[in-house]
């Protein structure tokens, strides 16, 4: 089964960024997170799709 969301650590080492990073990228809209209870998760569809758009760009 594919993750649905994984942590602000896991995120930042996938893309290869800091953990400041992700979290401008979370306020700029960027990237979608779900927060369950205290934790904050970012949903694999939007890194991908920024993912992406870095790629393309």
């Amino acid at each position: 089964m594919e993750l649905l969301a994984i942590s602000i650590n896991e995120t930042a080492k996938a893309l290869g960024i800091g953990r400041s990073s992700v979290y401008t990228l979370l306020k700029s809209g960027r990237l979608d997170a779900i927060k369950i209870g205290r934790r904050t998760l970012l949903t694999t569809e939007s890194i991908k799709r920024l993912a992406q758009s870095r790629h393309t760009a």
